[in-house]
This record gives structure tokens, sequence and C-alpha cells, in this order.
């Protein structure tokens, strides 16, 4: 797409074979395949528009108008340039900033010395140094995704090897680890495979435009999840006699089936009632259709602020009970477990999107840190939730202990045993 200048080839970016005639016919027709962006014209309304602005200009005194398969560009004089808006679509690319096509003295589009095809030049419609933040800043995705699907994939391992872990409690974590394993791989294809490819996002194929639906719906079972696990301890904690197996049922079911409910609510209403800036570039494009999705995650982070505002109240109250109540609602083990557990919860939650609720505007100071903060924060939470829930939990340490000293004894020689054996016996 690029070449070592940053310029643009547009043979490169046709991908059905689709080059610049360099002209175009007096009566315009042509069979070609046609692309449509939002704001951009297509090649059969740049056709059409050409139609309507035809010039009368002398022949050899001007360049026809063409479609270089982004932009139209109009009959332009001999000798001078003719200047469009940047497309949109282009990551890196500025709206604001124009693109300009050349037309030499004879009356020829400008042709490109190491292709010899006809050439727009679009390298101003690059902001270089906003290029290099949206790249460091993707970078940081990549990274903290990986990273955190190797977390996720481990604990998901140790706490599967290891049967007497095996409680309500655990499977509503397990669950939990598989929603942001699948999400985080899901937003590793995104960023390796969508995003740096201009013709899927042009093209819009329909699985394409699956993988948006399925990424956003395994997103929302993050929340869903976050939601079940701050709804188990609070019930645990304030409920006396409950059945942890139904419970753990009704959250399964939960867990999974909201996420599908509002995923196929904002799919149907986005694919049949979105304008063609909503469908296009595999939905990538920021729509109102996406409150269908936020509404949801606020209200499930909304309500896991109300349980651990009501956690704490509860543990201390057990925690402050007086002395002669002690042995009947003092603060036992289990109950410091769970306090421990609330403070582990809160970036479980999501409670940490509360502190940046406004996005700053585009050029804005802040906009860079505003952007790093958050791809920080996305990106590295299933290493967060790995961490506190299976790398530092208690049962797993010992469990694990527990193996690795079975594997030291059971390697030892068998003489150095017999040994041990007959001197314990004199």
């Amino acid at each position: 797409m690029y070449d070592n200048k940053g310029n643009i080839n547009n043979n490169n970016n046709n991908r059905n074979n689709h080059t610049e005639n360099g002209s175009i016919s007096s009566d315009r027709t042509a069979n070609r395949t046609s692309f449509f962006f939002t704001n951009l014209l297509g090649e059969a309304e740049c056709i059409e528009r050409l139609n309507r602005t035809a010039t009368n200009f002398e022949p050899g005194k001007y360049c026809p108008g063409t479609f270089d398969g982004w932009l139209c560009w109009p009959d332009t004089a001999a000798g001078s340039t003719a200047y469009e808006r940047c497309p949109d679509f282009v990551t890196g690319f500025e709206p604001s900033r124009y693109a300009h096509k050349e037309c030499g003295h004879d009356g020829e589009w400008f042709r490109h010395p190491l292709t010899n095809k006809t050439w727009s030049n679009y390298t101003k419609c690059v902001n270089i140094d906003d290029l290099e933040l949206k790249h460091s800043v993707n970078l940081i995705y990549i990274s903290g995704y990986s990273i955190s699907l190797v977390a996720i994939l481990l604990s998901l391992a140790i706490l599967g090897y290891f049967k007497s872990l095996r409680c309500a409690r655990i499977t509503l974590h397990m669950n939990l680890f598989i929603s942001f394993a699948a999400n985080n791989s899901l937003w590793l294809l995104w960023y390796l495979v969508v995003m740096p490819d201009a013709a899927l996002l042009h093209d819009n194929p329909p699985s394409c435009r699956a993988l948006h639906i399925v990424l956003h719906y395994f997103l929302l079972t993050n929340y869903s999840w976050m939601l079940c696990e701050g709804f188990y301890l609070h019930t645990v904690l304030v409920a006396a006699f409950i059945s942890e197996k139904k419970l753990v049922k009704w959250l399964i079911a939960f867990g999974w089936g909201a996420p599908a409910i509002v995923i196929l609510v904002y799919a149907l209403a986005r694919g049949l009632a979105g304008t063609i800036n909503d469908t296009m570039h595999c939905w990538m494009n920021p729509a109102n259709f996406d409150n269908i999705l936020v509404v949801p995650v606020c209200i499930f982070m909304f309500l896991n602020l109300i349980f651990l505002c009501n956690i704490v109240r509860v543990v201390l109250l057990k925690l402050n009970a007086p002395v002669s109540l002690q042995g009947s609602c003092g603060p036992s083990r289990t109950v410091l477990q769970a306090f421990r557990a609330t403070l582990l919860l809160v970036p479980l939650l999501g409670l940490q999107y509360i502190l940046i609720p406004f996005r700053p505007h585009p050029g804005h100071s802040w906009e860079h840190t505003y952007e790093v903060i958050s791809a920080f924060v996305a990106s590295f939470q299933g290493l967060c939730v790995a961490t506190f829930f299976c790398f530092f939990n208690s049962e797993v340490i010992a469990q694990v202990k527990r193996k690795w000293r079975t594997m030291c004894f059971s390697n030892r020689p068998r003489a150095n045993s017999y040994t041990a054996t007959q001197v314990s016996l004199l």
C-alpha cells in the first residue's frame, strides 16, 4: 500500500485488478468494479459527476476526469494540479487534508516513475505524528492482549488440572476465564488481520462483519461474568441458606445468555436499519447503535458497584460484631477471605472504566494520554483477573506446592528411601 516514502500506489490498492485508465470516454461508460465509501464518490457516481461538470477544454489541453479507486478527479487543465479532500476510511488519513493529482503539460496525468502508472499523491493526507501515536497504542493493545491470553490459558490449565479445586466459585472463575480468552483471541485477530488490511475493510465481507458481532458478544460476556462474580459473592455473604448448585446454573445461563440477547438486537438493528456509513468497513465506524451495547455494560457496572458497597458493609458489620457474639457471627476465616476477595474484585468488576468517563476531543492535549491509559486498562485486564483469581489464590498455591512436593519425593531413588526406613527402625 505504501512505498518507501509513504506514497500510495493506486494500482496496489486495487483488489479486483482495477487500474486507472487515465481518461474516461465521452459517454463515460465503463465496465469496472465500483467502490463506495462514506463521503466518497464511487466510480458510477464519479462518472455521473463528470458528465454533469463536463468542460470545453481543447483536446490535448487537459487531463480527462478519472476515478482512481479512491477519489474522483475532475477534468484538469494541462500544467495544473487538481485537489480533493483525503478519504476518511484509511487509518492515519485526515479528511480535512487534501490529496492532489498533477496534470502534465502534454495533457496526461502524472505517472509514477517506478510503476509507470497514473498516480495520485496522498502523502499529504498522512499525519505522521498522529499515525505513529496510533501505531504505538495498537502495539500496547496487541502486547496486552497477548500477555493476558497466555495468563488466562495458563490459569484455565491449572484450574482444570487440579480436580480438588472444583467448586461453585472456581466454576464461575473458569467461565470468566473462558470469556476473557475468547475475547482476547478475537481482539488479536482484529488487530493483526483485519485492521492492517485496508482491502478487507473496503470489501466489507460477511465474515468480517460476523467477526465484529462475535467479538462484541464476548466483550459483553466479560462484563456479564464480572456481574456474576459480584452477585455470587454478595449472595454467599448475605443469604443464610442457598443452594450454590442452583445458583451457579442460573448464573451460567445469565452469563452467556444475556449478552446473546443484547448482541442479537444490536446485529439486527444495525444490519437492517443502519445507514451505509453504519454497515461499511466491517462495522468499525462509530454509530448510534453502539448505545445498544453501552447501556447493558453500564448497567452491569452499576450493579457491581452496588454489590461491592454492600459486601464491604456486611463484612465490616461482621468484623465489628461484639465480642460476646464472636462465637456465632464473628469474623470467620470465610468472611475474611470474602473481604480479601472483595478487594481483589475491584479491578475485576471493571470499575476502573468509571475513572475515565469522558474521551477528550480529537486534537486535545490529553487525547494520547487517554488512549494509552485505555489501551493498558482494556488489554491487561485479563492478566489482572488471572493473577488475582488464580496465581494469587491460596488454594491454587497450596495445590501447586503439594503437587511439587509429590513430584520431588516420587523422583527420589528407592535406595535412599530403603536406607531411611532401616535407620528409623533401628
